[in-house]
């Protein structure tokens, strides 16, 4: 089935009149009420932090599995109760102001554009989307809709981040020229697909879980509900999990587009899951943070990072489990993933950060790093946007060419060590195998 048919079939299966977004927004509502599809681990997250706002009231929860349900529900007890997101789109549609999706991957794309289709405002958990012509379907839909977006790359509003960000763009280390990014979670599966089938749980509806994606048979342990993201039609690997967050500061800082190339070094593909470690290295075009040109190189897997001079800290020191660095004509900045204050190196030794000016500037106030608070920060920015009393720092806009830039890197893990050449201006590859990845056909469920 075609996208298209898909979100024309969900424009009539929501047949609703719904208010236009720019009407909405002058309404100058008091109360956002949220409808939450998917309630998993992140879901349920999302969930607490979401209603943690005293603007929230949240009407509608919705699970393909009755046991994430089962574990939320009593908290909200006005909250109808749904299993298929078409079904409470449908019948609440005219109750509800804006959707929270936080499905597995693969759902995030079908279930955000028919609610936008309606003119509802989304906060969507990262990666975007599972495929390329998906997350520009959504920025484009967001665009002419006029709606509120957050992609939900909660460190984006830490106060970490936000330093780097401004250090990088105050000329900390003049103009960088590489950036090293790494993960060693390993979101990843260099098995062969499972055989065989076992009985689908009574609490889950298997059809639905599936969704968009190809048909294939439940197997116990191995997608659902935690492993979904080493599979290559539900997931995107640890490079569209960790990758996101850790990219995001780095790719915002640096005020990167999407890139030119993009090489995978990796095991030979399977077609079922990501391999479990990846060198993948990116050619991004200059911008006025950096060199004439930038290479990123992220490593993921148990063995990530790999050895490197630009990765050893001074006193011979071990890196963080996570992060990043920024390599600049000047110096090099560390940036632990996560909850940690980034670092100055220069010259082989750490320097002492000298914020004055940006504190006499106002651009930063003083340290403040506090999880408890900084974790809700970028949700309840989006419901104050939704409000209009504040914007979104992680739009679509913004999220959708982050995202494009991750799933490139992982369509390159399907053609090891070959360097693929992308066209940002038709959004697609020189070598016209790689195109077939970029999209795929939705199944009728």
């Amino acid at each position: 089935m075609k996208k298209r048919q898909f979100l024309k079939s969900a424009a009539a299966l929501a047949s609703l009149t719904i208010m236009p977004s720019a009407v909405w927004a002058m309404e100058k509502k008091k109360v956002l009420r949220t409808a939450h599809i998917g309630l998993g681990g992140m879901g349920r997250a999302d969930l607490e932090a979401l209603a943690s706002h005293p603007a929230v009231e949240v009407v509608a929860l919705c699970d393909v599995d009755s046991k994430a349900t089962d574990m939320v529900k009593a908290a909200y007890p006005n909250a109808k109760i749904y299993k298929d997101y078409r079904d409470l789109l449908k019948e609440m549609g005219k109750d509800i102001d804006a959707v929270v999706v936080s499905t597995p991957d693969h759902s995030h794309a079908p279930a955000s554009m028919m609610a936008m289709e309606m003119g509802k405002q989304i906060y969507c958990q990262k990666p975007l989307t599972h495929h390329v012509s998906e997350a520009r379907a959504m920025s484009k839909l967001a665009a002419k809709k006029k709606l509120v977006t957050q992609m939900g790359i909660q460190v984006h509003s830490f106060y970490d981040y936000k330093l780097a960000t401004l250090l990088i763009q105050s000329g900390i280390i003049g103009k960088v020229s590489t950036v090293r990014a790494w993960s060693p979670k390993n979101w990843g599966n260099d098995n062969p697909a499972p055989t065989g089938s076992d009985p689908v749980p009574n609490s889950l509806d298997w059809n639905l879980w599936l969704g968009t994606s190809p048909e294939r048979p439940y197997k116990e342990g191995e997608y659902h509900p935690g492993n979904w993201r080493k599979i290559m039609d539900y997931g995107c690997g640890t490079l569209g999990d960790m990758g996101v967050h850790i990219f995001d500061t780095p790719y915002n800082a640096l005020a990167l587009d999407v890139p030119k190339t993009i090489t995978n070094d990796c095991r030979q593909p399977t077609g079922y899951g990501f391999p479990e470690e990846n060198k993948v290295t990116y050619e991004f075009p200059g911008t006025p943070f950096t060199a004439d040109s930038l290479k990123w190189v992220w490593y993921d897997g148990v063995n990530a990072p790999q050895s490197h001079p630009d990765l050893k800290l001074p006193n011979g020191e071990e890196l963080p489990d996570q992060g990043a660095m920024f390599i600049g004509e000047k110096g090099r900045l560390l940036l632990p993933h996560f909850m940690q204050l980034p670092k100055l190196i220069v010259d082989g030794k750490y320097e002492e950060l000298d914020l004055t000016e940006l504190k006499a500037s106002g651009a930063i106030g003083d340290v403040f790093r506090n999880y408890d608070v900084e974790g809700k920060r970028h949700y309840h920015q989006f419901v104050d946007a939704c409000l209009g009393k504040d914007e979104c720092s992680a739009p679509f806009s913004y999220a959708s060419r982050l995202t494009e830039t991750i799933l490139l890197g992982v369509i390159a893990g399907r053609f090891p060590n070959k360097t693929l050449h992308w066209d940002n201006a038709t959004a697609r590859f020189r070598e016209e195998e790689a195109n077939a990845f970029l999209d795929a056909p939705y199944r009728d469920f």
